[in-house]
């Protein structure tokens, strides 16, 4: 097999891929057991009355981002050193990973929505099928079961044009990042402190392109092999950094200032990355169980709503909130429901997808260990 046949694999970032997936099922499970007749307020309550969740999962996005960033930085960047990158084959790629689960997860969304009496705002349906769903997120519009839509269309928006500000900047691709990232930045400095509340700064907030310019940032002195950023980020301290972060997002503890919260994540995520790429990561993460949890995950992240408000429909009225045995059940249920719709859509919905979107791409890439090996 030549080099260029070779496919890409960096063991145990599904691992990271796994835990962020995870930390949004369990968020959405606790502030949604009234649905099962239990109380949502297990962490407490926000300000505004509504049940606390967990920050993992808030930053688990943001760590989605700088995985997504890294990946589909580093993969145009190995296509680039072989021939001129394919615009065109990109998006196919895209189109053939995301859209078959996208749109039939959407169009179920929306009939349950209705027939069941979910809460959801129709007038936002046209974003949900433009792939601007953030746009709902930003008018603070309610959709439970489409809610977590918003990651998606930020990320679909992120991949219209960076496919063409690589090809086009791949030999200073790092600078004119930092100089795109820094004009993103300056955006965000304007709502947070011009037009604090406003749709404006919800929007810009919503919007972290920045978490993933960051990540992007990280593959090319990564593809480079620029040994100085290698060493920072595989450097113990750094490495102890980044998983206390997670850590301290998982107990509700993680803060540094609210305009720089995602980007630092973002950063210490890509540090984290590059620790697991490089076979340094503090937890070892590229185990069988924590490959496939990550290579189900898109599912994972798409369907789990829907598993939760079908048992919740199944369940309400059969548990006791005094009970603490049945918060387990719910858990445990939600939780092993997901998982198991999540590798039934893979294995047969997603996968002849993906059959198909392997011949639209020059540079292979494996999307577990299995994978790899077999390859």
């Amino acid at each position: 097999m030549s080099k260029s046949e070779q496919p890409i694999f960096f063991p145990g970032l599904n691992g990271i891929r796994a835990i962020a997936a995870m930390a949004v099922v369990a968020l959405h499970i606790t502030v949604y057991m009234d649905r099962f007749g239990l109380s949502p307020y297990l962490i407490g309550q926000m300000p505004n009355g509504n049940p606390k969740g967990i920050d993992l999962a808030v930053f688990g996005v943001t760590i989605f981002f700088a995985l997504s960033g890294f990946l589909i930085t580093y993969l145009l960047l190995a296509e680039q050193a072989l021939q001129p990158i394919s615009i065109r084959n990109f998006y196919i790629r895209r189109i053939l990973r995301i859209w078959p689960l996208y749109y039939s997860y959407l169009i179920i969304a929306l009939i349950v929505s209705r027939v069941g009496h979910v809460p959801h705002e129709s007038i936002s349906d046209l974003f949900y099928f433009f792939f601007a769903p953030n746009v709902p997120k930003s008018f603070q519009l309610r959709s439970d079961l489409l809610g977590h839509y918003w990651s998606l269309g930020v990320e679909e928006q992120f991949y219209l044009f960076w496919p063409v500000f690589v090809k086009a900047f791949h030999r200073r691709l790092f600078w004119a990042t930092a100089a795109l990232l820094a004009g993103f930045m300056a955006l965000k400095v304007t709502g947070f402190y011009a037009f604090p509340g406003t749709v404006f700064h919800t929007a810009v907030d919503v919007n972290r392109f920045s978490c993933m310019m960051i990540g992007a940032m990280g593959a090319y002195l990564y593809f480079h092999k620029q040994q100085w950023f290698i060493h920072l980020a595989t450097h113990w301290g750094v490495q102890v950094l980044g998983w206390l972060a997670v850590a301290l997002a998982a107990i509700n503890r993680f803060h540094i200032a609210n305009i720089i919260n995602h980007e630092v994540m973002a950063t210490l995520s890509t540090a984290l990355i590059v620790g697991q790429a490089q076979g340094k990561g503090l937890l070892n993460l590229n185990t069988s169980t924590m490959d496939y949890l990550g290579k189900i995950s898109y599912g994972i992240y798409v369907i789990h709503p829907l598993v939760i408000f079908s048992l919740g429909w199944i369940l309400n009225g059969w548990l006791s909130p005094q009970n603490a045995l049945h918060y387990v059940l719910v858990y445990a249920l939600c939780a092993g429901g997901t998982l198991l719709v999540a590798h039934l859509s893979y294995q047969y919905w997603e996968k002849p997808f993906l059959r198909l979107k392997g011949r639209y791409a020059r540079v292979k890439s494996a999307a577990s260990r299995e994978e790899a090996l077999q390859r």
